[in-house]
């Protein structure tokens, strides 16, 4: 399988890293493609992949093109990689926004689009992943095996495409929020920033994975550490008394909303 990057930004490198290391791919059959000389020269130094200044050429004769440019860079890129595509290509983009009927455009083009998230960078993501109108069963398998070699991936309608941007797309940065109130409350308690900063991430992970392996709901594990009358009671009261849940639900349906207008432009 050959396969190229149009783009070649953190996410473009997250995943080219997790590929290589897993083994998905070779480097001799990836190619990656940018505007930036800088960020070709760390592909080339960092994963010993091919680097082309030229889009056009890079997609010539790729089985796989991975669209990893900023959504507002589309209009200006797509003609001319859509003139040297394979007529058998696989298209998987990872632009936030664009619908895949944008990118087919009518052509028969298959199209499977990635909402990813930042912790992709750590191989600890999250991808939903959308067959486009004209994307087939073994095309959402490759890119679950490439989305999969940087995290967790789950196959949705591209309906669901816009919760799945609120829900993990974004939802990193609502525990990184969380986090930010958690360390400011420690420092104003006197604990020290080294010590906080240990105690609140082993906190947050250490609760995501309890969730993960019991496979117990939130409520239910919210509910097993907080006794009547004891400490959490009191934090969770507080929690309650400001509507902190119904706020966090109003945030994600306000991403849903946006991801939902910059989709239709």
């Amino acid at each position: 399988m050959k396969l190229t990057f149009i783009g070649a930004g953190n996410m473009a490198e997250a995943i080219v890293a997790g590929i290589l290391d897993k083994k998905v791919v070779d480097p001799w059959n990836v190619c990656v493609a940018d505007i930036s000389h800088e960020r070709l020269q760390l592909f080339e130094s960092r994963h010993n992949v091919k680097t082309l200044s030229e889009n056009a050429a890079a997609v010539a004769k790729a089985d796989v093109v991975v669209l990893a440019v900023k959504p507002q860079v589309f209009p200006t890129v797509w003609p001319e990689i859509e003139r040297a595509l394979e007529s058998d290509a696989l298209v998987i983009s990872i632009m936030a926004g664009i619908p895949s009927a944008k990118i087919s455009a009518g052509k028969s083009i298959r199209v499977v689009r990635v909402m990813p998230n930042t912790p992709s960078l750590v191989g600890e993501g999250a991808s939903g992943i959308a067959a486009g109108e004209y994307a087939t069963g073994d095309d959402l398998s490759v890119a679950s095996e490439l989305m999969g070699a940087v995290g967790t991936t789950v196959v949705v309608k591209e309906s669901e495409i816009d919760a799945v941007t609120a829900l993990s797309g974004s939802g990193p940065a609502y525990v990184f929020y969380l986090l930010e109130g958690m360390l400011e409350a420690a420092e104003k308690m006197g604990l020290n920033q080294e010590i906080s900063r240990e105690l609140a991430l082993a906190t947050v992970i250490g609760a995501a994975r309890l969730m993960q392996e019991t496979g117990e709901d939130a409520d239910a594990l919210r509910k097993k550490v907080t006794s009547k009358g004891g400490t959490t009671e009191a934090a969770v009261n507080t929690l309650q008394a400001h509507d902190v849940k119904e706020s966090i639900v109003s945030a994600l349906l306000a991403a849903q909303a946006r991801s939902r207008e910059l989709a239709n432009g």
